[in-house]
């Protein structure tokens, strides 16, 4: 990994969403921007906020996919990230710092 880029794993539910009343809504449905959940799975030298493991949320606009071994990654810099999930519950707060 080069620089501040990161390589994501797209969270499995991020592909398609279902409704309270159990309506399935595809991901080519037209909606408003949607931000995106991921796992990083590798981040460059100079990436400084978020390390290997976090969740983090971006915009799905802003990305490059790429596949490395059979598998599908996004990749995004570190300045596109819009949050980081904290990885414990400790009960407290909204469980996400910025």
């Amino acid at each position: 990994m080069l620089n501040d880029r990161l390589l994501v794993e797209l969270d499995s539910d991020a592909a398609e969403r279902r409704t309270g009343a159990g309506i399935l809504i595809p991901p080519t449905a037209a909606m408003g921007k949607r931000l995106a959940w991921a796992t990083v799975v590798a981040a460059g030298e100079h990436v400084r906020q978020v390390k290997v493991g976090d969740r983090v949320l971006f915009d799905p606009e802003e990305r490059a996919e790429v596949e490395v071994s059979g598998s599908t990654y996004l990749l995004l810099r570190e300045k596109d990230v819009h949050g980081v999930a904290e990885p414990r519950a400790t009960g407290e707060g909204t469980g996400l710092y910025l």
